[in-house]
């Protein structure tokens, strides 16, 4: 039996990296004098200080007890959380009804599932940078080409809109905009994500619009669905309730389908739908709770949310704008901040994931290292601590680039 030969797996599967859990997955805890203050992952959860909405429990209480919803729905979803996010989400600029809405595993199987019908091998998309790993994810692993425009941290992380419009060419199929941003935590302009929407009229692309972020924006901020702003460009707008509702995985993602001249109708909707059908959809138990979740939970659950995160950044950017070294980008929204680290300032570290093991081991702090967004020299800081703790964990941080600095 020594001489056979090893099975192997298939190219694409190959081409699968996600950066942010390959960094995440591989930290271990060596510091164990202090408890580890994780501003690392986006997950609302980890940390205990933002429950879930007593009116989601009992939806999915309700749901489970009726034993209505046990068996398989429909791939793209039930008709009636269908019919809850389209009455969720539509308005006069751009109406929805169930029929333009998939339901996904997560708002991260909505990008894949819109990434996977609109690319073929060859071709290319635009994805901004820094980004998540999630859009280029799918692209990349099917052999559409990912061509990068620049987020602006001068001018708070705003496209630039002139690189973007020379990227172009006769390949490009689709330009991904994330608003509100992770990982900058940036919240575009009506007139910004305009200037968006005329270079894609101009090009006659469609839009992969992650919109998971909308609504969770700091006090005196809009978000603007782009879609709202839409006459002509055909939009894919991917969302879900993970992060708003504080249950990523709970994994209920959509699509909503904005389409414009019906360039989405013969082919890109179909396509969409068959794709659902390659894992028969997802839990019928929390798509049956989606209506009662979405029309009762009140406004007022993850504004609170977005108060804790607002004084958080307000937190970090005044503890860490006074250290040697570091430039934090003040956020508007989203649960994220981007921090500059000149490491020009720190002899001994000579990149930003050194900078995350370092500030790991001797300060049991753990930040996402800017490479995993395709930005080296920045870190991103998840802002969903209890306040004391974030206090904390700047001052750790401090402490650490005042040890470590010339």
């Amino acid at each position: 039996m020594d001489d056979l030969e090893e099975i192997t797996a298939s190219v694409e599967s190959k081409k699968i990296t996600n950066l942010i859990r390959e960094v995440v997955d591989r930290v271990r805890v060596t510091n164990t004098e202090k408890e580890v203050l994780k501003l690392s992952v986006g997950d609302p959860t980890f940390a205990g200080n933002l429950p879930v909405h007593q009116v989601m429990k009992e939806a999915v209480k309700e749901v489970v007890d009726s034993d209505n919803f046990n068996g398989y729905g429909p791939a793209h979803g039930l008709l009636c959380a269908r019919q809850a996010i389209a009455k969720h989400h539509a308005t006069l600029e751009a109406p929805l009804t169930e029929n333009d809405v998939i339901i996904t595993c997560g708002c991260a199987g909505a990008v894949d599932s819109c990434l996977t019908v609109l690319g073929n091998p060859g071709q290319n998309i635009l994805v901004p940078v820094p980004n998540t790993p999630l859009n280029y994810i799918a692209a990349k692993a099917r052999g559409v080409n990912i061509r990068l425009y620049q987020l602006l941290p001068d001018r708070q992380w705003e496209a630039d809109v002139d690189q973007m419009d020379q990227l172009i060419d006769k390949d490009t199929v689709a330009i991904v905009v994330v608003n509100p941003s992770n990982p900058c935590g940036s919240v575009y302009s009506k007139q910004h994500l305009l200037d968006i929407l005329a270079v894609a009229e101009k090009h006659f692309l469609p839009i992969i619009a992650d919109e998971i972020y909308n609504d969770l924006v700091f006090k005196g901020q809009h978000s603007y669905p782009i879609a709202t702003l839409s006459k002509n460009v055909p939009i894919l707008s991917c969302g879900g309730i993970g992060k708003k509702y504080l249950v990523p995985g709970w994994r209920v993602g959509w699509i909503l389908i904005h389409d414009r001249h019906d360039r989405f109708k013969k082919e890109v909707v179909p396509s969409l739908i068959k794709v659902t059908r390659k894992s028969l959809g997802i839990t019928t138990l929390v798509q049956a709770a989606l209506p009662k979740i979405l029309d009762t939970v009140p406004k007022s659950y993850y504004e609170n949310t977005m108060s804790l995160v607002e004084a958080n950044a307000n937190i970090a950017y005044g503890e860490l704008s006074v250290v040697g070294g570091l430039t934090p980008v003040m956020p508007s929204g989203a649960l994220y901040m981007m921090v500059g680290v000149k490491l020009s300032k720190f002899p001994h570290i000579n990149t930003t994931v050194e900078f995350m093991e370092k500030l790991m081991s001797e300060e049991s702090v753990f930040i996402l290292p800017g490479e995993c967004c395709q930005y080296p020299g920045f870190i991103r800081l998840a802002l969903l601590l209890p306040n004391n703790k974030m206090r904390e964990a700047c001052g750790r941080i401090r402490a650490f680039c005042d040890r470590h600095q010339t």
